[in-house]
């Protein structure tokens, strides 16, 4: 049984990200005429032909309004891939982009870094679990090896 998911950007946070996004800058759109960007928004690769944005976003900020987290330095921004419209969403429920090596970084309630761990390709809720073993862990980003980029967030069932 899957103890953890994958969590998508939100829809009503892809709504604000299209019009102005996390640097204060407009999305501008293009055709991606290659296909292969890892879209956030529904967790699954473009195809050739779909609009596509890319976009700065902050997810531990978006999160900590959420909860009155105060990350404080660990606030950061970054470049991600949405569709340059609304879509459907992930299809499925499982993870994402477990294709290659990532990082699970973990941090606390107060939205401060307790750590990371890079998994190997494939990785599954086994590695979550070690990920979530220390209480204090509140969530943990999937990250990209190669350049730290934001994937997408796991919390606990």
């Amino acid at each position: 049984m899957t103890m953890y998911t994958a969590r998508p950007i939100a829809a009503e946070v892809l709504k604000d990200l299209r019009t102005t996004d996390d640097a204060g800058r407009a999305p501008s759109a293009i055709t991606d005429d290659e296909g292969g960007a890892p879209l956030r928004c529904c967790l699954r690769h473009s195809e050739p032909g779909e609009r596509i944005a890319l976009v700065s976003y902050a997810p531990l900020r978006r999160w900590a309004s959420e909860t009155g987290a105060e990350p404080g330095p660990y606030d950061e921004q970054g470049p991600v891939f949405i569709h340059a419209e609304e879509c459907a969403g992930p299809q499925g429920d499982g993870l994402a982009f477990t294709n290659a090596h990532r990082v699970l970084r973990r941090y606390s309630a107060e939205g401060h870094i307790l750590g990371g761990r890079l998994v190997e390709e494939g990785f599954g809720d086994e590695d979550l679990r070690k990920a979530f073993d220390d209480p204090s862990v509140a969530l943990v980003h999937v990250r990209a090896v190669e350049y730290g980029c934001f994937y997408y967030e796991v919390r606990r069932a």
